[in-house]
């Protein structure tokens, strides 16, 4: 299955999105700290990624997530 993408606002270019889990804290614009585990919606690719929890952005460096792999088969696969 393709990652979905999102339009950037004022209609740069598509951005792909993924799934991924923090692996350490890391704070929030908001001011809120997220513990090591908490899933986050990853938008950029390289070293260093925008993030997002309810809307919240986290600036991530490579090594502070890890991607969710997708864990659905795809259709026609082996099983």
């Amino acid at each position: 299955m393709a990652a979905p993408t999102v339009r950037a606002a004022g209609g740069g270019r598509n951005v792909a999105q993924r799934l991924g889990t923090l692996l350490v804290p890391v704070p929030g614009l908001s001011g809120t700290t997220y513990p090591a585990g908490t899933q986050v919606v990853v938008r950029g690719q390289g070293a260093t990624v925008d993030a997002f929890v309810n809307g919240d952005w986290l600036p991530l460096a490579w090594w502070e997530y890890a991607p969710v792999r997708n864990t659905t088969p795809e259709p026609g696969s082996a099983t």
